[in-house]
């Protein structure tokens, strides 16, 4: 997995206002649907690129058949595709990239492409890979930590629970 520091992935979400969100869907059972409802919700301006659902709305906000339609400013490209159409994306960003200002591509959980990621680097973009900037998002500010979300232990044993007496037992 990349690694980025907390400064740069704090550094990007706080200068980000804009993001085009590659791959974006009006399932609200996928996972980019989440994240597009909690970024709306933090008060970025979300611009859901899919070619499927041009003339539809996601949210409330119309959808983009590519970044080719969408207008400017685009802080982040956030690519919401499997990892293997990662260097499409991107070729299609760096075109746009003057037009948009787009800064960063993100690239989702799972989604790792070093070619894709070469191509943006040598354009000056910051590029993140294999992370969520909602759960950074979460992460950064405090909100998923009271959870144990930042303790970076991942394990599947069912949560502590108080019993009656204030005992901790499993749930």
């Amino acid at each position: 997995m990349p690694s980025y520091s907390d400064d740069l992935i704090k550094s990007v979400l706080h200068s980000t206002k804009v993001i085009a969100m590659v791959g974006a869907s009006g399932n609200e059972m996928r996972p980019s649907y989440f994240a597009m409802i909690y970024l709306l919700a933090k008060g970025y301006i979300i611009h859901p690129v899919n070619p499927g659902l041009v003339g539809k709305a996601i949210l409330g906000r119309r959808v983009y058949a590519s970044l080719k339609d969408v207008p400017p400013p685009v802080d982040m490209v956030d690519i919401f595709r499997a990892s293997d159409a990662a260097p499409g994306i991107v070729k299609e960003a760096l075109e746009e990239k003057d037009r948009l200002g787009i800064k960063t591509v993100w690239m989702q959980l799972g989604v790792i492409n070093e070619e894709a990621a070469e191509m943006a680097r040598a354009a000056g973009l910051t590029v993140i890979m294999d992370r969520c900037p909602k759960i950074e998002y979460g992460r950064l500010s405090g909100e998923i930590g009271w959870m144990g979300v930042n303790r970076k232990v991942i394990d599947n044993r069912k949560p502590l629970l108080f019993a009656k007496g204030g005992s901790l037992k499993r749930a």
